[in-house]
Order: C-alpha cells, then structure tokens, then sequence
C-alpha cells in the first residue's frame, strides 16, 4: 500500500477532506415518467435480499438485470455518506430496489487509514452482511471521530513503524473498530484475518485507483446511473427524479 494509507494520516478523517459539500447540491429536475412494471425476482426470493459481489470489486443488491442501475462510491469517513444512507436508502430500497427496476452497486472509495479499516470490517463477511454492517459502522461514525480526535502523535508514530499488515489491526481498538466488530457476530480470530487479508487491502486500493484516474471521482458520495456520472447529487431529492428518468 502506497505512503497515502500510512497511519499518520489518520487525522485526515477529522478534515473531512472529499466529501462532497451538501450545502452547494442542488436539486436534479426532470420531467415525470410513466412508473416502470415491476419485475419479479426468482420463485422464493426477494430483490431486496439478493446481494452479490461485482467484477468491480462492489457489493450488488438487486436484480442484476435492472434497467437501471446506480452505482454509489460512498467513504466510511464521510459524514455526507452517513446522511444519505440514512435518509435515502429506505425508499430506494422500498420504492425501487424491491420493485427490480434499479440495482444499487456500492463501492468503498477508501480515504485514509480509519476508513481503509472500517471498510475491511464492512466487507469481512463477505455480501450478505455488507450493507447493514456498512449501515452500522454509519451509526457508529460519530463514536469512530470521538475516539480518532484522542489518537496521539505516538499512537500514529507506533502503528506506523509496525508491518503493513499489521497496522490496521493495531488501529482497530484505539478507535472501538474491535468492539463494534465483537458485538456484530465478528469474531476476534476472524477480525485479523480481515484486517491483514492483504489481498482484500489490495482490492479497495484498486476501486480507489480506478475512481480517481479513469472516473475522475472528486468526492464521495457519487453516484452513477448506468455509467454516467451524476452531477450536483447527494440527496434522495436529488436522486430520485434521475432514476425515474432513466425508467425506475
């Protein structure tokens, strides 16, 4: 992992540096559409609870099929991030998600080490856990900055000179990522191996990579719908009127 993931940039997290200003959003306009049919998902199942893992290295729910389908680039680190998931995936999920006319794809786009951390914990179980332990660890967020404003310049210093392998393990309970892994089914044995799994830090280097040179990502949440970026959009009001112009 290159230099930019080294710990002392842990108090990067404090600057927010990234996350889209809210404030400077404007809603997206659009004119009303005929709602689209719905489509049902296979005998037994739901779309709402079929998650599967992507060639690009997210975490899909929904029907794979759909004819519209959102892309979210989202940060553990971002307050903005936090915000929409709170407000907008409910009825995304409710309204369209489970209807089988958008598919949601998130990718973690990782910006320093407490959020390369949190997303090792969020993808350590593989698909199935991944969006309500991503929901959690957004529910924990503010406990998260409470505990980093406390990291000291040796606590940086010292999990800095360790292993690269080791460094995320050792930043997990200065900042209560071990107990919130504990009290989510996530085992002590079985937090290291995610936390040292070289190849799962290599993946989350790669959707960063990819979002930054061939995507031009400036700041997290974004958001695409089908391969096109979304302009000035960050809240379900911005949101939903793009998906019903795509045919949700």
């Amino acid at each position: 992992m290159k230099s930019t993931f080294a710990i002392a940039a842990a108090a990067a997290v404090l600057t927010l540096a990234g996350c889209q200003d809210k404030a400077t959003e404007n809603a997206a306009e659009g004119n009303a559409v005929a709602s689209a049919p719905a489509v049902p998902p296979p005998a037994g199942t739901e779309w709402v609870s079929t998650v599967t893992k992507t060639a690009d290295g997210g975490f899909l729910i929904g029907n794979p099929n759909a004819k519209v389908k959102l892309v979210e680039y989202l940060s553990m680190t971002c307050p903005h991030c936090a915000e929409f998931g709170q407000t907008a995936f409910p009825p995304l999920r409710d309204k369209y998600i489970q209807k089988g006319t958008v598919s949601l794809e998130v990718r973690n786009y990782v910006r320093d080490p407490i959020d390369v951390t949190a997303s090792l914990i969020a993808r350590c179980n593989g698909a199935e856990p991944f969006l309500p332990l991503t929901e959690q660890l957004f529910g924990y967020q503010n406990a998260m900055f409470d505990r980093a404003q406390k990291l000291t310049q040796a606590d940086q210093q010292r999990i800095g000179a360790l292993p690269q392998d080791q460094q995320f393990g050792a930043l997990a309970p200065l900042i209560g990522l071990d107990e919130f892994a504990r009290q989510h089914g996530i085992s002590d044995a079985k937090l290291k191996t995610c936390l040292s799994d070289k190849g799962a830090l290599d993946e989350l280097v790669a959707i960063q990579k990819k979002a930054n040179e061939e995507l031009k990502i400036l700041g997290t949440p974004t958001f695409f719908i089908n391969d096109k970026m979304l302009e000035a959009t960050g809240t379900w009001e911005s949101l939903e009127p793009q998906l019903i112009a795509a045919g949700a």
